[in-house]
């Protein structure tokens, strides 16, 4: 799978984790931990992808930045 950014921040609102894949519009998703956060957007990251190659849509390339945690 490619390397796409996942950000992944706890919501009060929704009392779970939310996954955000910015490089790919409107492809999220949520997990009440951390690692179902992260395990659901790898999921939909190949799910949005699977979807653009039916439509023909293009796919972004990954920009494969690191992120640096304080």
């Amino acid at each position: 799978m490619d390397r796409y950014e996942i950000i992944i921040y706890w919501s009060e609102e929704d009392n779970a984790y939310i996954a955000e894949v910015p490089e790919l519009p409107g492809c999220m998703a949520h997990g009440e931990k951390y690692e179902i956060a992260l395990k659901n957007a790898k999921d939909a990251i190949q799910l949005w992808i699977k979807t653009a190659k039916e439509f023909n849509d293009p796919i972004p390339e990954p920009k494969c930045r690191r992120l640096i945690y304080a």
